[in-house]
């Protein structure tokens, strides 16, 4: 059920017309400077075949207001990871790859283990966090976005509407997440006013204030 349901303290923005795709790159390139934007994605070497990510490395070679681009790459050999470097040769902006699978990143993962600290299982998340890893340690991003390579009606202007909240140093955000409406004749959103906001509001009710409870009552 699509509404503009708001009275919690996460802010929804509303695509509510047509976006003015170049003001928002304009104003992200001018604040480039004061928040660089480091632009994760997490991507399978099965992918790489796939029609979704030949349409987002298309759209990615007109944005000029990214930092950097990391391709955490998963499930790949070695011949594979030299593959996906040229495949990625072709977008303009500082590209890195961070092979998962590779020897140095499971030498890293490995000593984490024998130090008892939880890498978690391997997946698309343990890549993200090894992309977040690099990136933080390069200290050249304030910002990190991120996304997956499976998205078929990619456009460009997905990527500079979730930036914009976090590279707009005017906003104040800390943390942004994308959707997109899904209307249906069924009962998807009706489950969530019936149910699930009756629910979070009985348990801050017995609980009292807590912090993951009102942030769930945003949504």
């Amino acid at each position: 059920m699509s509404d503009f349901f708001q009275n919690g303290v996460v802010s929804v923005l509303h695509r509510l017309g047509s976006s003015n795709l170049e003001q928002l790159e304009r104003e992200l390139e001018q604040y480039r400077h004061v928040n660089p934007i480091a632009f994760v994605l997490r991507c399978l070497y099965s992918e790489l075949e796939g029609p979704a990510l030949a349409g987002i490395v298309d759209e990615l070679k007109r944005v000029k207001y990214l930092n950097e681009i990391v391709v955490a790459l998963g499930h790949a050999s070695a011949l594979e990871f030299r593959r996906a470097k040229d495949y990625f040769k072709v977008l303009p902006q500082h590209v890195r790859l961070v092979w998962v699978d590779g020897a140095p990143v499971q030498d890293i993962l490995k000593t984490l283990v024998e130090r008892e600290v939880d890498v978690g299982l391997p997946g698309k998340g343990q890549s993200c966090w090894l992309a977040f890893g690099y990136v933080l340690a390069r200290q050249q991003s304030q910002v990190i976005v991120l996304h997956d390579c499976d998205i078929v009606s990619y456009h460009r202007e997905y990527l500079a509407r979730l930036c914009y909240p976090l590279g707009n140093p005017n906003l104040g955000y800390e943390f942004c997440k994308g959707y997109y409406s899904r209307v249906t004749d069924q009962l998807h959103g009706r489950v969530t006013r019936l149910f699930i906001t009756p629910l979070i509001r009985s348990l801050q009710q017995l609980v009292g204030n807590h912090h993951l409870l009102t942030f769930l009552d945003s949504f």
